[in-house]
Formats: C-alpha cells, sequence, structure tokens
C-alpha cells in the first residue's frame, strides 16, 4: 500500500480575483443582449467564491495528460484550463443534457480547442480514457457501493504520471458537513441539481481506497471561506 504523501506546495485555497472571473465567465454571457444571463452570473459567482478551480488547476499543472471530467456541468473547468494556459484535452460528461447543450455552445463560440463535451449518466457507466480524470463535487450523489465501483473504474484509466483529482464535501460529524448536506438538498430542490445527495465519502475510506491501488494520495482541505466541507484528493499513478 503507498502511503498518504504530503505535499510541501501551498494549496489555492482563494478563490478568483474578480477581473479573471469575469474573463472567464464573460464566455457565458448570451449572444443577444436581453438574454438570459443565468449561466454568466452562476460562473461569475463561481468563480468569486469558490476556491475550487484554482485548487483543481494547481492540482493538473505537473501532467499533460488528457483529462476526463466526470460530472461536468457546463465545462466550466476547460474554460478554467484554457485561462490557466494548459492544452491539455479536455472531454467531458455529465447527465444533464441541457447542461451539455449549452456548455457545447459557449466552448464552441469561446473557440476552445481539444474539448468534447457529452451527456453520460454515470450510474450507466464511463466512456473509454487513458490520463487523467476529474471528479469534482460528484461523488456524494453515488450510493456508497457505486462510489467504490466508479474509483476502481476511474483508477483503471490513469496512465503513468496521471492524476485523479477529487473535490468532495466529505462526512465527518462537524458543522461543515450539515452544512453541505443542507446545501446540496436545497440544490437539489432548486433544481439546479438533477440527483440529491445520497451519501458522503469519508476521508479514510477515500484514502485506503486509492493507496490501496497503488497511488500516492494527498488530502487538503478545499474550501477556503466557504462554509462547506470540500477536501481536494489527488492520487498520482507512479
Amino acid at each position: 500500500m503507498t502511503a498518504t504523501v504530503s505535499d510541501p506546495t501551498p494549496l489555492s485555497t482563494a478563490p478568483y480575483p474578480r477581473d479573471v472571473a469575469r474573463g472567464i465567465a464573460r464566455a457565458f454571457l448570451p449572444r443577444h443582449p436581453l438574454g438570459n444571463r443565468y449561466d454568466y452570473y452562476y460562473t461569475l459567482t463561481k468563480l468569486r467564491t469558490d476556491p475550487l478551480y484554482p485548487g483543481v488547476l494547481q492540482a493538473l499543472r505537473p501532467t499533460s495528460a488528457p483529462v476526463l471530467d466526470l460530472g461536468c456541468g457546463l465545462g466550466l473547468l476547460a474554460h478554467a484550463l484554457r485561462a490557466d494556459g494548459q492544452a491539455l484535452p479536455y472531454a467531458g460528461v455529465d447527465i444533464d443534457a441541457a447542461k451539455i447543450r449549452r456548455g457545447r455552445e459557449v466552448a464552441a463560440r469561446a473557440g476552445l480547442a481539444d474539448v468534447q463535451l457529452d451527456v453520460l449518466d454515470l450510474a450507466a457507466g464511463l466512456p473509454a480514457h487513458q490520463g487523467s480524470v476529474a471528479i469534482l463535487d460528484v461523488l456524494q450523489y453515488l450510493s456508497h457501493e457505486r462510489q467504490r465501483a466508479l474509483l476502481d473504474e476511474v483508477i483503471a484509466m490513469l496512465a503513468p504520471g496521471a492524476l485523479l483529482v477529487i473535490r468532495s464535501g466529505l462526512a465527518d460529524g462537524s458543522t461543515r458537513s450539515r452544512t453541505s448536506r443542507i446545501t446540496d438538498r436545497l440544490a437539489n430542490v432548486a433544481g439546479w441539481m438533477q440527483e440529491r445527495a445520497r451519501c458522503y465519502p469519508t476521508a479514510d475510506g477515500l484514502r485506503t481506497q486509492l493507496e490501496g491501488a497503488g497511488l500516492a494520495t494527498t488530502l487538503r482541505p478545499l474550501y477556503g471561506d466557504t462554509p462547506f466541507n470540500n477536501w481536494l484528493i489527488v492520487g498520482r499513478r507512479a
């Protein structure tokens, strides 16, 4: 079993500055001045308040392997990667066909190269892939059994030097953990998330599975100034 490793590099735990966030979110503005600006304001708020993408981009910089983004939503990670100067090929899949449709339109309009977005229910299986894998704020929507099976599947996809990058709320009985549960439930009721959260993984469970598969693993908090219990888990294939 590979031991958990200590990464001496400070993790980026601050959200984007206003100008950078606006630069990325601008791609989601509607073509017509009177068009629906929901996706623009959502992405702008996400980038300005959540340290997710700065942390994930930092994790992915050491590799140029193609990345598969499971539960990609609008494909915002692809925009963040290109804004960061990372040209690695990107494929994103999500169960929400409306988000994928809008994400494709925006990616094409923004001229993003090597970006593909497809509709896929993770419960039904995964596309063929070799490289890195990102699973961002997704695991809690799967049963415990499906989480473990999914991680086994994506670990098998990792090429040498590639990364498994997970951001997830963790179950640990903390106030942050309870806040994450309530917020995810509200997102489902409001209709932004089609799926209801089912099972939050634990730090020990993730560490044991990744290390047992031979991945050098780090777990670090990635909640910044938010009230949620979000952590960044990175597994590297030697």
